[in-house]
């Protein structure tokens, strides 16, 4: 799969985003190293710490479903600029994948990738 073809599907997973209270909504789709790819989208809560982020929506249902070799995250939201995952993301990609790429979207909807140690360098972990 291709990083224009993750960034659509998350795109599509955007579509099923509940953001009634930021009104700012964000797909990922998560590829696996055998090729799958699991989705998903932000789910906001009137209590506010009950919210989930699209980015761990996907790694929980990948995980869930016994897949841990993840290899690449398409991120994408109706903001206009990139969308980088915030910092509980950045700590649960971590524990399943530090050498993850992180595919973002460009103002004019050209891919951006970035290695997960460049947005995240010494992350915690009980693995080391």
């Amino acid at each position: 799969m291709t990083d224009t073809e993750l960034l659509e599907a998350a795109e599509k997973a955007m579509e099923n985003a509940y953001a009634p209270y930021s009104g700012f909504k964000v797909g990922a789709a998560l590829l696996c190293k055998d090729g799958r790819v699991f989705t998903g989208c932000n789910v906001e809560n009137s209590s506010y710490g009950a919210s989930n982020c699209a980015e761990r929506t996907a790694v929980f249902k990948a995980v869930s479903e016994g897949y841990k070799d993840l290899e690449a995250i398409a991120i994408v939201s109706s903001g206009k600029e990139e969308t980088f995952p915030c910092g509980i993301c950045r700590q649960v990609l971590g524990e399943f994948a530090p050498d993850i790429r992180i595919i973002l979207r460009k103002k004019d909807g050209s891919p951006s990738v970035y290695k997960f140690s460049d947005i995240m360098p010494h992350h915690f972990s009980l693995k080391k």
